[in-house]
């Protein structure tokens, strides 16, 4: 048996076994960062983390010196930081897991320089970091006293609400928030909900003392009816492969705006025009003076185009450069081909991919993703939430990660 625990391949399995601890906590400080943590039961999740702790140390120190080993004692603490900033409170999380950190760190294999240096950065990062944060959220607290005044459920089970009065010094106020239901993160005794989903979607002021709440289903013809009679120029955003889907080309929602003033009298524009001008309500002749070629097809080109642009198109001199072949960079070298004295833009080309919803069909909008039905509420007889507006908008992109400082709101 000593012969087996000695054999150097059965430490570099165990090593590679009690890895999987680090990957856990790499996957705890991913979820800090995006996620809310919710422990319904403190004292069963400590005996857990604690348990499965105190056997990855024991793993990690019988497999000290394997250099997997090694690479994880020098990952569990500063992947720890996050966790630190985030989940401070949950001292039954934070306790057993920077213990171990510590203990491996300082009794692993590795060289006394390299765990002095290893251990001065880490040090380093928890004063900075913990220093940045308290400061960040001592700018950012407000003083304002927030009561939920009642939460719940939509009928569907997709959303959940919750009603927040607010006491201030201007006569505080109400405030609706609702949150996706389905983007939650559920392990034994804890829970993960997916930080800034909340959308406020109705706030008045001041504080509202009778509150009358109710969620209703509609479908998808009923709400389409209702928004079409408040206005008939609601305008859909799609996204350039959505605009394709539905039939549109690209170049019909090309549009030129923020033009000088002396440009528009130059084309035989007024000063009043001062809305974005569809490249298709432009002639010929009003085209070449901004630059733009237009085929026989109806797609628009740049005349003219620099180096730079054209390494942007992916073209060589010579070849047509149209505007579906650029890309943000590229719109915005076109636009600086024409600038002011002050070097500003004397007139700029986008792509507007937005549609009137009352020109698409009720099949187009089940294509844009808007389900047959679902849940809307109205608060003190007035709708404020439509689960057709959010879906159409994607108020709730429960897949997109970007990081940003109200990542540290929590």
């Amino acid at each position: 048996m000593k012969a087996f625990f000695d054999n150097v391949w059965t430490k570099r399995v165990v090593s590679v076994i009690a890895a999987f601890y680090t990957v856990c906590v790499c996957y705890l400080c991913y979820y800090s960062i995006y996620y809310n943590i919710h422990v319904e039961q403190r004292g069963s999740v400590a005996m857990i983390v604690s348990a499965v702790s105190v056997i990855a140390l024991v793993l990690m120190l019988y497999t000290r010196k394997q250099i997997v080993t090694r690479i994880c004692s020098f990952i569990i603490l500063p992947a720890m930081l996050p966790v630190v900033l985030m989940y401070f409170d949950h001292k039954e999380i934070l306790i057993p897991v920077i213990a171990v950190g510590v203990v491996i760190l300082l009794l692993s294999g590795a060289g006394e320089g390299a765990k002095t240096a290893i251990g001065t950065v880490v040090l380093l990062l928890y004063i900075f970091g913990a220093l940045g944060y308290f400061l960040f959220t001592s700018f950012f607290v407000t003083n304002a006293k927030q009561e939920t005044y009642k939460s719940g459920e939509s009928p569907s089970g997709l959303y959940r609400y919750r009603i927040v009065n607010t006491d201030d010094s201007s006569n505080g106020s109400t405030a609706i928030y609702i949150e996706p239901n389905y983007a939650d993160v559920t392990y034994p005794f804890v829970t993960f909900t997916l930080k800034n989903m909340e959308r406020v979607v109705y706030q008045v002021r001041p504080k509202c003392e009778n509150i009358e709440l109710s969620w209703s289903t509609q479908t998808r013809q009923q709400i389409t009816g209702e928004l079409n009679s408040i206005s008939d120029d609601i305008a859909v955003h799609v996204t350039r492969a959505e605009m394709a889907s539905l039939g549109y080309r690209y170049d019909t929602t090309l549009e030129i705006s923020d033009v000088n003033v002396y440009e528009l009298l130059e084309v035989g524009l007024t000063a009043r025009d001062v809305d974005a001008i569809k490249l298709d309500d432009l002639t010929d002749d009003q085209l070449k003076y901004f630059g733009i070629g237009k085929d026989k097809a109806g797609r628009y080109s740049v005349l003219d185009p620099t180096d730079e642009i054209l390494l942007d198109a992916g073209k060589n001199r010579g070849e047509t450069v149209y505007f579906s072949d650029l890309s943000a960079d590229g719109f915005d070298l076109y636009d600086h081909l024409h600038n002011d004295r002050w070097g500003s833009p004397l007139w700029k080309v986008s792509s507007n991919n937005s549609v009137k919803l009352k020109d698409l069909s009720d099949a187009q909008l089940a294509q844009l993703g808007v389900s047959e039905s679902g849940d809307v509420l109205t608060f003190n007889g007035k709708v404020c939430f439509r689960y057709y507006v959010a879906e159409l908008e994607d108020y709730y992109d429960t897949e997109s990660r970007s990081l940003s400082i109200d990542l540290l709101n929590t």
